[in-house]
């Protein structure tokens, strides 16, 4: 909560903007540009584009660079006079600190080789966002900035980190032997380990879409990083047509899956209103 015995807490606005800064500053250094080593390079290589069947390809990445921008821009937003007071903030701030505060311990602790620690905290910092789901359905978005600075970047987000998550798990088996460009894990075949693997993603996707309605941005960001899973495995890296083939497959059905529901969603508002004028103006007869 971000209350200090009863009152708001007038520190919260700001610690999130201290997160989100040091996450931002994190992401700089895992990129290799002030000296760290790159995420591609750190923990054996294992999660380079070409670490594993499941590894999306060097492009995914970019997605990065709009999550830390719309980040940067909503730690500035919600510390704004106007939203100090807006109880849909109070209710995030809490989460959106502990989400820019788990991304930067994802990258030193990658940097540090430890695989098996680096999915604890992806699986936390995934978590971490489905509640921030959770708390942005509660109530609507105030104004078309907020939905774009809050439920835009945390859907992007939240469906960005779906894939790292599936990514990062098929890094710690491929660290473990268990999930190697030559077989799959636990004795399954390649193809068939990441086509269960690609499923319950795509089955992730669609549960999203399905409880946050009518955003379209966790789709969106789960969709580009399934796509480019495709791309990976016809690159010249680990190459699988079959795996190509279900991960498009997968993000198809994600992004589909969320334009129908959001079309459904959409239709059964205008109903509600259409059903709301009849019954004001048939009271008013």
């Amino acid at each position: 909560m971000d209350t200090v015995s009863g009152r708001r807490a007038p520190w919260a606005p700001w610690a999130v903007l201290l997160c989100v800064a040091a996450s931002i500053a994190a992401a700089f250094v895992g990129s290799g540009a002030l000296g760290g080593t790159p995420i591609k390079d750190a923990a054996g290589g294992w999660l380079s584009a070409d670490g594993t069947p499941l590894a999306p390809g060097t492009g995914a990445f970019s997605i990065w660079t709009l999550i830390y921008a719309g980040l940067a821009a909503y730690a500035v937003w919600q510390a704004l006079p106007a939203q100090r007071t807006s109880d849909r903030q109070a209710a995030l701030r809490p989460w959106a600190a502990a989400s820019a505060v788990l991304n930067a311990l994802w990258i030193w602790v990658v940097q540090a080789g430890w695989l098996g620690a680096s999915v604890l905290v992806i699986v936390l910092l995934l978590a971490v966002l489905c509640r921030i789901l959770v708390l942005l359905n509660r109530r609507p978005a105030a104004s078309g900035t907020e939905r774009a600075l809050a439920d835009g970047t945390f859907g992007l987000y939240l469906g960005w980190v779906t894939v790292a998550t599936l990514a990062n798990t098929a890094a710690w088996l491929g660290s473990l032997g268990l999930g190697a460009s030559g077989a799959g894990a636990f004795g399954l075949p390649m193809e068939v380990a990441a086509g269960a693997l690609l499923a319950v993603a795509a089955l992730i996707g669609v549960a999203t879409a399905a409880f946050g309605g009518r955003r379209l941005a966790p789709a969106l960001a789960l969709a580009w990083g399934l796509a480019w899973i495709a791309v990976g495995r016809q690159d010249g890296g680990i190459e699988s047509a079959a795996i190509a083939w279900a991960a498009g497959i997968a993000a198809a059905v994600v992004l589909l899956a969320a334009l129908a529901l959001r079309l459904a969603a959409t239709r059964r508002g205008s109903a509600r209103r259409g059903n709301g004028r009849r019954t004001a103006t048939e009271a008013a007869r």
